[in-house]
Parts: structure tokens; C-alpha cells; sequence
């Protein structure tokens, strides 16, 4: 079994869209790493050998930043913003869209469920 990063990779798929279930790697990053460690990105990840195991994981904890401390990285930065007091800090702490969407009709992700008034007789 293939864990990188603290992260159990799907036996049955290609390397490259194994890769993707760790947190920080898309496609391209995932098309890249198994480039720069010499593997076929097609061949199934419980056909892979302990050393092409070994080499994907070195070339992702010396290239790349993922998982836990990219998350801690992310939630630092929105802290950030919120202690400055920017627009997107107050965004960040009402819940609300940040990127300059509407929200007169739509954000119901960001804003959860609608709150329903209720009429007194």
C-alpha cells in the first residue's frame, strides 16, 4: 500500500490520479512529480515498487508544499486578513463571498440556509 504524505493512495488508479487525493496536488503538479521521479504516470499504484514509492515522496517533500502544513499555511493567511481588519478579512469572518460576488440572489454555500421570517397573526 502506498502512503505519502500521511495519505493512503487509491490501489486501483494511475499514479497521477492517485496523487490527486492528496491535498495540494492537482493534475499538473501530479503529471509533474511522476516526471521528475521516472515513472510511468499510467501504471497502477499497487504495481509500483517500494523505491518508486520512495522516489514520488522525495520529490514531493523536497519540491512541494501539501497537506498539513499547506492547510496551516491557508488558515494562517485567512487569519491574517481578519486581524488586519481588510474588506476580505470581514468577508472571511461574516461567512459571506469573499471574491466580490453577488449575494442579493445567491451565495446560499457561503451564507448556509435561508432564514425563514415568520409572520404573527
Amino acid at each position: 500500500m502506498a502512503r505519502i504524505e500521511g495519505v493512503d493512495l487509491p490501489r486501483n488508479k494511475p499514479t497521477w490520479i492517485a496523487l490527486t487525493a492528496i491535498y495540494g496536488i492537482g493534475q499538473t503538479r501530479a503529471k509533474r512529480i511522476c516526471q521528475l521521479a521516472e515513472i510511468d504516470p499510467m501504471v497502477r499504484v499497487h504495481k509500483l515498487t517500494d523505491r518508486e514509492v520512495a522516489r514520488i515522496r522525495e520529490v514531493i517533500q523536497s519540491q512541494y508544499t501539501v497537506e498539513g502544513e499547506l492547510r496551516k499555511q491557508t488558515a494562517m493567511n485567512i487569519k491574517r486578513l481578519i486581524d488586519l481588519n481588510t474588506y476580505r478579512g470581514l468577508r472571511h469572518r461574516r461567512g459571506l463571498p469573499v471574491r466580490g460576488q453577488r449575494t442579493h440572489t445567491n451565495a446560499r454555500i457561503r451564507k448556509g440556509p435561508r432564514r425563514v421570517a415568520v409572520k404573527k397573526k
